[in-house]
């Protein structure tokens, strides 16, 4: 049996509260932070990319390791609550692999 690697996320919500999580590679950043109890990430689609309830803005030292977005995240991106950032991100379509390891995520202040 294989087990997955295990990484470590940072997620700083709105007030500037940070929480860590141990989150296993091959789950989305969005199933990761949901899983951990995560307030701010809602998720209201379930990674299916039909909303944006799973906004994030990636610290930028670590928006170049990310793959870039798809036309379709980039089509939700412009439907997000909380302003638009240059490094904001859908956390569904971040595939956390070991080279995240110690990514840094702002939660927006609010998701509806």
């Amino acid at each position: 049996m294989t087990s997955m690697a295990t990484i470590t996320i940072h997620l700083i919500a709105a007030d500037g509260t940070r929480r860590t999580i141990a989150a296993p590679t091959g789950k989305s950043l969005m199933r990761a932070a949901t899983d951990a109890g995560i307030e701010g990430i809602v998720a209201d689609c379930g990674g299916c990319l039909t909303c944006a309830t799973c906004h994030v803005i990636v610290d930028p030292g670590w928006a170049g390791r990310l793959r870039p977005p798809a036309d379709e995240e980039l089509e939700m991106l412009e439907m997000t609550a909380a302003p638009r950032q240059p490094t904001s991100r859908l956390s569904c379509q971040i595939s956390l692999h070991e080279g995240l390891d110690g990514l840094v995520v702002q939660l927006p202040e609010t998701q509806y």
